[in-house]
């Protein structure tokens, strides 16, 4: 018995001392390469984004009551480090062409697969599990913007070169 409680307060120890040292916030908010500077965002296109993507793939997430809490605080600053690298919608017209016209074809296959939003975020998140409808706005507006793309570049510029 005594080495049960031992080892409680040595984790309780451990956890009161894990609540020191949190993760910086993802609150820059900066926009100065947003997508929007390329290309139009629809009202309807931002709500679905601001829903169900923005938390993890742009400057600016609106963090949940967990988010105080070690270890949840980590694991969700890791999730969002993750996601913006993947895709950041605050950096995209930053991304060189190859990578915009790759990044929108990752989102509208993802979406269709499932994979996006995670799991894991829908979850606790409830309000952005998208609908049918709202995943096809996202897959046109994806497409469209593709399409102005290819319009406007050449087909070479399109591909992401493989380094050797």
């Amino acid at each position: 018995m005594k080495t049960i409680k031992k080892i409680l307060i040595g984790l309780l120890v451990i956890f009161v001392v894990a609540q020191a040292f949190r993760p910086a916030k993802n609150n820059s908010g900066v926009k100065t390469k947003d997508i929007s500077v390329s290309y139009v965002v629809p009202e309807d296109v931002k709500a679905i984004l601001a829903k169900a993507c923005n938390d993890c793939h742009s400057n600016n997430t609106r963090y949940p009551w967990y988010a105080e809490i070690q270890p949840a605080a980590w694991w969700l600053s890791d999730h969002i480090k993750d996601g913006k690298r993947k895709m950041n919608f605050n950096e995209f017209d930053g991304y060189r062409i190859a990578r915009q016209y790759k990044k929108l074809e990752e989102c509208i296959e993802q979406v269709k697969e499932g994979e996006m939003p995670l799991s894991s975020y829908t979850v606790i998140h409830k309000d952005a599990i998208l609908t049918d409808a709202e995943k096809q706005t996202l897959f046109n507006w994806c497409e469209v913007i593709r399409d102005s793309i290819k319009a406007r570049y050449p087909a070479d510029s399109l591909v992401i070169k493989k380094k050797s």
